[in-house]
């Protein structure tokens, strides 16, 4: 029977790490033949399993006792396969799926980054616009659709589990608007107009994106009379009028484009307006060894980076916000509370 183990001696386990690329690739395998979906309430033979999903019985095998050894399936005496609460996380269906997170951080464009992680590490630069003359979403959007898509999935998702930790966290009572800028396909936004009825909103994002926003906020939906949807960048102009302003998880970007958001946001809000900034850190979160990778990824896309609460105050307060409070939204999430002074 194979399970989870132990931490092994300091030399096994940096071998181990060394192989981290083959965990990825077997969760990414994992996750494109369906397997998580394909197994039920009950454990399964590996030929009823490789029959559901359309594989060869062996390689199957080969493949489920590889994530059973990091707790992702659990291998029974009989041989069978069962689910772990981890091997859920990868169901489509499931109510916290994290199926496509484990697409989009483990895409083909990732394979070729994560090599010259030196060289960005030597530069300070993204490696993606060398790799494929072209700026990360450009290179996305023109030339890998798919990957676009999954991104566009990951986030949603990532938004929607998120979304009403941070409308249970946010007291807008004294508001008569909100503008989600940069929020995907307005998970946050919808979750704040059903808290508050008499709560008019906004999302702007790429209209890419925009165009599949959530159906309680496009013509027809729940909230569609008191919701406005606007296509456009928030890094190049903000049209958008509100008294508060949720910008969650974009300023990750490069320095530049994180100042010309803040720029943008403080000029179309004004004097007085309330700004929530909502990002994941790397200096006090459970989630560390997550958070930095993914700050690592960051780096090699978009030359970008995750924050330290050192760091985000002062890109907040380097644009001229004012803070007025610091909370954790849930355990992976912070909230900045700020103004646009007078």
């Amino acid at each position: 029977m194979t399970t989870a183990e132990t931490a092994p001696a300091p030399s096994m386990r940096l071998r181990e790490l060394v192989f981290g690329a083959a965990c990825a690739a077997a969760l990414r395998a994992t996750a494109r033949l369906g397997v998580a979906d394909a197994l039920g309430d009950s454990p399964m033979a590996v030929e009823d399993l490789a029959a559901a999903v359309k594989t060869e019985p062996k390689p199957l095998r080969r493949l489920l006792r590889a994530m059973s050894c990091y707790g992702v399936f659990a291998e029974q005496g009989d041989g069978t396969f069962a689910h772990t609460e981890m091997s859920r996380l990868l169901r489509e269906d499931d109510p916290h799926s994290l199926r496509y997170i484990t697409l989009w951080c483990t895409e083909p464009w990732t394979w070729d980054a994560w090599p010259k992680l030196d060289e960005a590490v030597r530069t300070g630069h993204n490696v993606v616009q060398d790799l494929y003359g072209k700026e990360f979403f450009t290179y996305l959007n023109e030339d890998a659709p798919e990957s676009a898509l999954v991104f566009n999935r990951a986030m949603t998702t990532s938004s929607a589990q998120s979304a009403r930790d941070v409308a249970q966290l946010l007291d807008l009572s004294g508001s008569a608007s909100v503008a989600d800028i940069g929020g995907g396909q307005g998970h946050v936004v919808a979750s704040l107009l059903e808290k508050y009825p008499t709560l008019h909103g906004t999302l702007l994002d790429l209209p890419r994106v925009v165009e599949n926003a959530d159906p309680r906020l496009r013509p027809g939906g729940a909230l569609a009379d008191r919701m406005r949807v606007v296509p456009g960048d928030c890094r190049e102009a903000i049209p958008v009028q509100a008294d508060v302003y949720i910008i969650k998880n974009i300023l990750e970007w490069d320095d530049d484009s994180t100042a010309r958001t803040l720029r943008n946001v403080m000029a179309a809000g004004g004097p007085g307006a309330r700004v929530v900034v909502i990002e994941n850190l790397v200096d006090d979160s459970p989630s560390m060894r997550f958070s930095t990778a993914m700050d690592l990824l960051l780096l090699l896309n978009v030359g970008g980076a995750k924050h330290t609460t050192e760091s985000m105050v002062g890109r907040l307060t380097g644009a001229g916000l004012v803070i007025d409070d610091i909370r954790p939204v849930n355990p992976y999430l912070h909230a900045f509370d700020c103004t646009v002074p007078a």
